[in-house]
């Protein structure tokens, strides 16, 4: 059955191909065979093979489970990036520097409870909202790629989908 659908498709696809190739020869213009004759010298004695194809539909389920290891991914990029910068930030001094500059503006003496800015802006609770951030993202990319898939398949059924020509490398 497999190899079936394989040699139909096969079929189809040298089919189109051959279609396509021969509806560009028909509507060619006086300076388009030599062009070809030209990349036919080059490219040993054949032309490269065009195929013009049309995309009709986008699966919404595969959609849905691309963007959502992507969207999976960059959030993990995300909580790893604002982890290292908070580390980064940590030992070149900013939070001390931060600190100090708190402590100069309000004017607290060392006898007085002096200023953290961490203990309101600790690692747990930058590392914690960013968390939240990467999990409605994920939600949220994976809900607009899906519905984009939705929308994209009902326009394609009313204007025709994409045209693509697929071109064989010359080289």
């Amino acid at each position: 059955m497999a190899e079936t659908s394989k040699t139909t498709l096969g079929t189809r696809i040298s089919t189109a191909i051959s279609s396509a190739k021969n509806e560009m020869n028909a509507s060619a213009n006086p300076e388009s065979p030599k062009a070809a004759d030209q990349a036919a010298k080059t490219s040993g004695g054949r032309r490269p093979r065009r195929a013009r194809l049309r995309l009709t539909r986008v699966d919404p389920w595969s959609v849905m489970k691309t963007s959502f290891l992507l969207s999976v991914a960059f959030g993990i990029v995300t909580v790893v990036a604002v982890t290292i910068v908070w580390g980064v930030l940590g030992m070149a001094g900013v939070w001390d520097s931060v600190n100090q500059m708190v402590e100069t503006v309000v004017g607290t003496s060392e006898s007085e409870s002096s200023f953290d800015v961490t203990s309101y802006l600790g690692m747990s609770r930058v590392l914690g909202f960013t968390m939240l951030v990467a999990v409605i993202d994920v939600v949220l990319l994976t809900a607009m790629a899906t519905l984009g898939a939705f929308l994209y398949n009902m326009a394609a059924a009313l204007l025709g989908g994409i045209e693509v020509t697929l071109a064989e490398d010359e080289g």
